[in-house]
């Protein structure tokens, strides 16, 4: 009887057939679907530091040019760590004034060319799109010629930190 049950089975079992045309020819057309409608993004990546925190206060032959741009919610100020503000540059009714930093920048490019680097400090609630448009104009002076855009590199050294805090607040 045990004999029967295990020569029954072998003979029942059967190999199964594997179809698989219908996947491939879901295959041969999602495939090139999927690659004509892929956004194919640019990722750029722009290396930033942190400001050195020094407590110690620096001795006077080691005063050097360190170039700073602090936003502030109402306005931009451009100035020396050392030395102190260089210009303000309060907002206009459309915002910030970005071209008035763009050209005290270049400004400043003329009379220290050697300098490549600047720390932005921001105030805790400034929009990151507003960071990025300071960056830019800290990065790249943009003139229009009759030849087209010319761009100048200014400050490509770019440190990001907090901006300090006004006193009385």
């Amino acid at each position: 009887m045990i004999r029967s049950r295990r020569g029954g089975r072998r003979q029942n079992a059967e190999t199964a057939e594997l179809n698989i045309t219908a996947f491939m020819n879901l295959m041969v057309i999602l495939v090139p679907f999927l690659l004509i409608t892929a956004v194919f993004s640019r990722l750029a990546i722009l290396e930033l530091h942190l400001p050195g925190s020094s407590t110690e206060p620096a001795d006077p032959q080691e005063l050097t040019f360190q170039l700073e741009v602090t936003v502030r919610e109402t306005l931009i100020e451009v100035g020396d760590r050392n030395l102190g503000a260089l210009g303000v540059y309060p907002n206009a009714d459309s915002g910030y004034d970005y071209e008035a930093l763009s050209k005290k920048l270049s400004e400043i490019k003329e009379s220290y060319p050697d300098k490549t680097d600047v720390s932005i400090l921001l105030e805790p609630d400034i929009p990151y799109d507003t960071l990025v448009q300071v960056m830019d104009r800290v990065r790249v002076a943009e003139f229009v010629e009759e030849e087209g855009v010319i761009r100048k590199d200014l400050f490509p050294d770019i440190s990001i930190g907090d901006a300090p805090i006004l006193g009385g607040v």
